[in-house]
């Protein structure tokens, strides 16, 4: 599977056409891994237009929000990850944890991206009791933002633990991307404990995956990374890759927006 296995770069043409709204569904997750944003919100677009289940149409709003977030629009991103939750916490209890704890840790990162890290908290706190009966990516994401929470708090060390607990949980799943974003908050995070050259070495091997996997979302974050712990002509480098990247990402529909 592409959108959560071992090969999240396959090319977009070379995707299996949906069978069922859930394939659209993932298939518009794994084009959204690869930076694909126009292709995948048309996915989307199609979803919501459809009739599906309540559990799946979470789902689609928990994405949508996704997407919107990762180029910028937390704010706009909190009132999909809202209604996915409002549709998810009346679902029968055999189906409600994989798009609760979505929609809840979504909205954990929503607040976060505009400084509400005590609500981020409160939040994170809220998918904790529903991650027993959640799917291993949920559990990843759950400490994903965990340690997004403690870097943007101060608290390196905390965030380090958390990343370091996702590269272990995604090391036992298929998904390549949950385990390179996993790599990625653990080199962010000893970056935040002072550690910058091996932060840096950390950072060099990611962008060596996404490059591989053409996750080109997660290559730009890591440039992003590189730029700020590596010193003279690689900082520079890195830097001008970053720019590099979020110019592919526009031309696929990812323009990035302030909140």
């Amino acid at each position: 599977m592409t959108a959560f296995g071992p090969r999240p770069g396959r090319a977009a043409d070379r995707l299996p056409i949906p069978a069922t709204p859930r394939d659209r569904w993932h298939r518009a997750v794994a084009l959204a891994g690869q930076g694909r944003y126009a292709a995948a919100r048309a996915d989307l677009s199609v979803l919501t237009r459809a009739r599906i289940d309540p559990a799946l149409r979470s789902l689609v709003d928990s994405t949508r929000a996704s997407l919107m977030r990762q180029l910028g629009g937390h704010r706009a991103a909190a009132t999909y990850d809202g209604r996915a939750a409002a549709l998810a916490i009346d679902l029968p209890t055999s189906v409600r944890a994989e798009p609760l704890c979505d929609a809840y840790t979504g909205l954990a990162a929503d607040a976060l991206g505009i400084g509400r890290l005590a609500l981020a908290s409160r939040l994170l706190g809220r998918v904790e009791p529903l991650l027993a009966e959640a799917p291993s990516r949920a559990r990843v994401r759950w400490h994903w933002v965990r340690a997004e929470t403690a870097l943007a708090g101060g608290r390196g060390g905390d965030a380090l633990v958390d990343a370091r607990r996702g590269v272990e949980l995604a090391a036992a799943m298929s998904s390549v991307r949950h385990q390179v974003k996993s790599a990625l908050l653990v080199a962010a995070s000893t970056a935040a404990v002072g550690d910058l050259a091996q932060s840096a070495k950390l950072a060099a091997e990611v962008d060596a995956t996404c490059a591989e996997h053409a996750l080109l979302p997660l290559r730009w974050a890591t440039a992003m990374l590189r730029a700020g712990v590596c010193e003279g002509a690689a900082a520079v480098q890195a830097t001008e890759e970053a720019a590099a990247h979020a110019a592919r990402l526009a031309n696929l529909g990812g323009t990035f927006v302030p909140n």
